[in-house]
């Protein structure tokens, strides 16, 4: 049984890559799609926030504008958008992609009307292009919509586990942590979620759960309260 009856759902556009590291791995895609539609399914309203670290990491650039660079960011994230919104389609599950500028007709323009009539039809709703401003990552984008939209939680799928005391990538020896707060994460600068995100969440009372995407079952188990991620409380 579900524990939470709205969801957002933040996908790493590396974890989505799978060991390649870019682009997509379909059978990851796929797998992400069908657990989705499983909660959905089970009456859970999700939406859902992609990074684009599978096609652009602009920040590491020292030869391009701040702000362009996170233009290109923020069309990455709506490429994502459009790649898992037709896998999900392909699975059975209706979407709707929504953008906070105008795309063509590729997406519609956000507003909170929207979403929730999304979810009295049983959609999915994506939110691609961050916040349509520089400065801004998807996950203060995350942070904003979670909060606009009255979720539950934050689900974070990523490449690892959960959040550790150093990089466990280059220390074996790295502990993960069960439970941690917003002031915590701030105050230790642990740079697992940006600080305006972090603070965001902590003002508004919105929790988060942290957990690894390529682990079985993993996002039915975060929804229904069995992951093994970090939790995040305010």
């Amino acid at each position: 049984m579900a524990a939470y009856k709205r969801v957002l759902l933040k996908l790493s556009g590396e974890a989505l890559s799978g060991d390649k590291k870019s682009g997509f791995d379909e059978a990851t895609c796929k797998n992400t799609a069908l657990q989705i539609k499983e909660i959905v399914d089970n009456h859970t309203e999700v939406a859902i926030v992609i990074g684009g670290g599978n096609f652009w990491r602009g920040r590491t650039s020292e030869n391009i504008d701040r702000t362009k660079a996170d233009q290109i960011g923020m069309l990455a994230t709506v490429m994502n958008c459009i790649y898992m919104s037709e896998i999900l389609r392909s699975v059975g599950v209706n979407t709707v992609i929504m953008t906070p500028f105008e795309c063509g007709s590729f997406t519609t323009l956000f507003s909170k009307d929207g979403v929730m009539q999304a979810f009295n039809e049983g959609r999915v709703v994506f939110f691609a292009g961050g916040t349509g401003h520089p400065y801004f990552s998807t996950d203060t984008a995350t942070a904003l919509r979670a909060i606009e939209i009255e979720a539950d939680v934050i689900l974070a799928a990523k490449a690892v586990d959960g959040v550790y005391d150093s990089d466990p990538k280059t220390n074996p020896d790295a502990v993960r942590y069960d439970t941690l707060s917003f002031a915590e994460i701030v105050d230790g600068k642990l740079g697992v979620i940006d600080l305006a995100a972090s603070v965001l969440c902590m003002e508004n009372n919105m929790p988060m759960l942290i957990f690894g995407l390529d682990e079985k079952d993993s996002i039915v188990n975060a929804v229904t309260g069995r992951s093994k991620g970090t939790v995040i409380t305010v």
